[in-house]
């Protein structure tokens, strides 16, 4: 294996699997060429590697092989392609070659720029491989969206990473936080963004896919990655496709009943403002790299504990690297034309008034509003209890730059900026790192301050250093 500090090239990948007399497989690929088989045959020995390659572009020949589909570039779409032609390769030549095979099946559906195409360029791309001869099959999958501005671009990045994912398969499937990584190889996100990866099958036995979920946003793969609360990976588009959205943004550690008053009244706000009758907006719950960042260093242990508390809410989780809200709303914007609100605290919005987080910007703050507000966005704020003063802080009192003041006033007028009403009173003194030193040093009481299937769920998991009550 190649030393961390020199990665192989796309060639060199290449090539080396089809000098491995083990690996053996084909490819199906639709959408943008048979780019990553080219590689194969392109540097030479492929007949070692490769049992068959097929583009069925026609859609009518597509459904005859793979059943019909209602959209051809989906993940159904790819499962069923990549299930399909292993099951064949395995059924075909196990009494031939399997004892000492590690079969594979390779396939891609993707939307590529064409002549008359617009809008998002995307696909799907997965492999079904054995990690040992005979062994039941281990499967990837991953979404990606392609950014190069032209079609030959896209289908050169489109190739490069399928050499990636199909080299990272059969020979670093033991490290799956390496292979994540050299997925980019010779890449960068200015071409390609990969936003939902999943690991399955005995090769992959102890992987926490939310965990690469939080793997693909640390190591700069995507700006955002997506996970249901029962833990199952997404694509953002699935959840969020034409649906109004309400989002929380916080550090959860731990999610207190502030957190939940929060976002109880401001949903029902919500509603009521978007007009919205039937459809119930998808609430989703963030955090960013920030806030699981202590010091430096992310503990993945206490990322999973509170990503299991939250699941204990029922709401999808969203893992991003947005650090300002313009940018959050920007990824929103990307998947739904329908109303979104965002959820914050009076703290937060005193950051959002500080210009100093939009000093990138040739627009400064007004820049970054114009972006953030756009599609009538609206911010809803739970008031504040200072600790010093025991003064509540709501929109009516807080105090803004003077420069900014007009500003403030036009937002809160036109009812971008929201005041939370009806909230508890006496959650107003729940402060999570409060609770949080509580439960630590084995002190009493906490329990009243988080909701109650969430204290069980501390205690019986010691999370976050819990110690019992001396």
């Amino acid at each position: 294996m190649p030393k961390e500090s020199s990665r192989p090239s796309t060639r060199q990948k290449a090539l080396s699997i089809n000098l491995d007399q083990e690996i053996y497989g084909t490819f199906s690929e639709i959408g943008a060429g048979q780019e990553v088989a080219r590689w194969f045959f392109k540097v030479g020995g492929a007949s070692g590697t490769i049992a068959k390659t097929m583009s069925a572009y026609d859609m009518t020949i597509s459904d005859v092989i793979y059943g019909k589909e209602e959209r051809y570039v989906s993940l159904s779409r790819l499962e069923t392609m990549v299930r399909r032609e292993f099951e064949l390769i395995v059924k075909r030549l196990t009494s031939e070659r399997g004892g000492k095979t590690r079969f594979f099946s390779f396939a891609d559906t993707v939307k590529a720029k064409s002549y008359l195409g617009k809008g998002e360029y995307h696909g799907w791309m997965g492999i079904s491989f054995q990690h040992r001869p005979k062994a039941d099959p281990s499967e990837i999958i991953i979404h990606l969206r392609m950014l190069d501005s032209e079609n030959v671009q896209q289908q050169e990045a489109l190739g490069i990473i399928g050499v990636n994912l199909i080299y990272g398969a059969m020979l670093l499937y033991k490290e799956p936080e390496k292979l994540i990584l050299s997925l980019m190889d010779e890449l960068s996100m200015d071409r390609i963004e990969v936003d939902m990866i999943r690991f399955n099958g005995p090769a992959f036995k102890g992987v926490d896919n939310r965990l690469m979920s939080l793997q693909l946003v640390q190591k700069g793969l995507s700006d955002a990655a997506m996970f249901k609360a029962n833990g199952e990976v997404v694509q953002p588009s699935e959840l969020l496709y034409k649906r109004a959205v309400l989002v929380e943004r916080g550090s959860f550690r731990p999610v207190t009943r502030v957190s939940i008053d929060m976002l109880e009244r401001a949903l029902a706000q919500f509603c009521k403002e978007s007009k919205m009758k039937k459809e119930r907006p998808l609430v989703v719950l963030e955090m960013t790299l920030r806030n699981l960042n202590d010091h430096g260093i992310i503990n993945y242990q206490d990322f999973l504990d509170r990503v299991d508390l939250l699941g204990t809410l029922g709401y999808p989780v969203l893992i991003s690297n947005y650090d300002t809200h313009y940018r959050l709303a920007s990824f929103f914007f990307r998947h739904t034309q329908k109303p979104i609100g965002i959820v914050m605290g009076i703290p937060t919005l005193r950051e959002i008034f500080d210009e100093k987080y939009y000093s990138k910007l040739d627009g400064g703050i007004l820049e970054a509003f114009g972006r953030l507000f756009k599609n009538d966005l609206k911010l809803y704020v739970y008031p504040l209890l200072e600790k010093d003063s025991s003064d509540k802080i709501t929109l009516e009192n807080l105090k803004v730059p003077k420069k900014l003041r007009h500003l403030y006033a036009f937002l809160k007028q036109n009812r971008n900026i929201i005041d939370i009403e009806n909230y508890n009173e006496n959650y107003l003194k729940i402060f999570s790192r409060n609770v949080l030193n509580m439960i630590r040093k084995g002190e009493s009481g906490w329990e009243k301050s988080l909701p109650p299937k969430v204290a069980q769920k501390i205690k019986k998991g010691k999370l976050f250093g819990f110690k019992p009550c001396k």
